[in-house]
């Protein structure tokens, strides 16, 4: 995909057609939202908002559709490619990211078509056991509306924060790519929380908890979570071990939670204990 990169920064028009079209495609949105970022690490905001906006205009179209993640995910990592550029720190990016897309969630930006409401009452339609669940939770005195619109917002929001992290991630590697080889792969493996980050998150997902922004709760340990991938990373870079270790962690994190757990352990204590400084220094 380097090839696609380099036509793209070839010019704006090039990189705003690319954008626009991959948006336009169902299921391209990541491609369009990846290119809009490259273009904003490369050369800032004001000069790539042609291609955000190129971007953004046809992932407008789908979310008229009904569907909101291609526009949240093409806004939400160009928001993260700015921060990224100014600051040159993935942790802040994450924060900032994180933050953003709570936000959304709070604002029922991914609330379903029609309302929890008409989601709930076809449920209920299709599955007598689904019924019979969401009737005793409502006899428990459990607002079955707002936890539906809590679930599926939570999830939604999950699901385009990893989509932009994912999308960044892409784009820097593009810009590293073309203009520093290698530079992706030193950044990332060196990626970890800060002391007073984490801080910022506990603080954030306790306050969510207490104020009733619970998508504050449910998103906040997703930067601690990209950290402790960083540190497998870096620790099998490190060692030198076969690029196949990399690919069996990463199906046991997809497939299991102790998994995810574990990576997020590593993550608090990378914080703390800097494990790749250690293993440098022992090697």
């Amino acid at each position: 995909m380097l090839a696609l990169a380099r036509w793209l920064m070839r010019g704006t028009p090039y990189a705003a057609g690319g954008a626009a079209l991959a948006a336009l495609v169902p299921w391209l949105f990541w491609l369009g939202a990846a290119i809009a970022a490259l273009v904003t690490l490369r050369k800032g905001f004001a000069p790539a908002l042609p291609v955000i906006i190129a971007a953004a205009l046809p992932a407008g179209f789908w979310w008229a559709q009904g569907d909101v993640i291609p526009l949240a995910s093409v806004l939400l990592v160009s928001l993260m490619a700015v921060i990224l550029r100014e600051r040159m720190r993935w942790s802040e990016a994450l924060i900032v990211g994180t933050l953003a897309a709570a936000v959304m969630v709070q604002l029922g930006i991914f609330s379903p078509p029609g309302g929890t409401e008409l989601m709930l009452e076809q449920l209920r339609e299709s599955s007598q056991e689904i019924d019979r669940m969401l009737t005793e939770f409502a006899n428990q005195g459990i607002d079955t509306t707002t936890l539906a619109a809590m679930v599926i917002g939570g999830v939604t929001g999950l699901v385009v924060l990893l989509a932009a992290i994912a999308c960044l991630a892409l784009a820097r590697s593009w810009q590293a790519g073309l203009y520093n080889p290698g530079g992706f792969r030193e950044e990332f493996h060196a990626l970890r929380l800060a002391p007073k980050e984490l801080a910022i998150l506990v603080v954030l997902g306790v306050a969510g908890m207490v104020l009733g922004a619970q998508a504050l709760a449910m998103l906040s340990w997703i930067p601690l979570l990209i950290a402790g991938i960083a540190l497998v990373h870096g620790f099998i870079g490190i060692k030198g071990m076969n690029g196949l270790w990399l690919v069996a962690f990463y199906v046991l994190l997809i497939t299991t939670w102790p998994t995810i757990l574990i990576v997020l352990l590593l993550g608090l204590i990378d914080t703390f204990a800097n494990v790749r400084a250690r293993l440098a220094r022992s090697n």
